[in-house]
């Protein structure tokens, strides 16, 4: 069980998130989930590509984990190699796996990022699904846009509105 919550905390996210969080001094939060549309594009093994504002706030800021792709991190190897790749970046599609974003500022900006990862993956999944080869946005401007929406400080003050209509509308969460 985790200490915070009445839920259980398996093997395999206890060594992958503890070993990224002890790793790497710098992360205030992580998340991981193994999401529909997330673990539907790690299967690919590649990046996002920037094909809106959106995903350029992940261009050149998420990695893609090949290593162990598929296997479940249950050994304290697998756990540090994730750590190693995660490093310097906000997000990483774990291959065959599922989706991992980190915050050096606060568990809000994780969750936005990982909820707009979760987000740019079903947005790329459908566009390729009409077979139309989208128009990227330049690396020129994926850079800019990634400069100015793509910190943790945007991650943290986009999540405030989520935040809200959960305190608003999920009042049961709080029991």
């Amino acid at each position: 069980m985790s200490s915070k919550a009445n839920t259980p905390l398996t093997a395999q996210a206890s060594s992958c998130t503890q070993l990224c969080m002890s790793s790497i001094k710098t992360f205030v939060a992580m998340c991981h989930a193994h999401t529909t549309y997330g673990t539907a594009f790690a299967s690919l093994g590649r990046p996002l590509a920037p094909i809106s504002q959106d995903a350029a706030a992940f261009f050149e800021d998420h990695v893609v984990i090949g290593e162990e792709a598929g296997k479940v991190a249950v050994e304290v190897k697998g756990g540090n190699k994730v750590a190693n790749a995660f490093a310097g970046v906000k997000a990483a599609i774990h291959q065959n796996h599922g989706l991992l974003t980190a915050s050096r500022h606060s568990i809000d900006s994780a969750a936005f990022w990982f909820i707009a990862l979760e987000r740019c993956c079903q947005q790329q999944l459908m566009i390729e699904a009409t077979g139309i080869t989208p128009k990227e946005v330049t690396p020129e401007r994926a850079r800019y846009s990634r400069e100015h929406v793509g910190s943790d400080y945007i991650g943290w003050l986009h999540f405030q509105t989520i935040w809200s209509d959960l305190v608003n509308t999920q009042q049961d969460m709080f029991d």
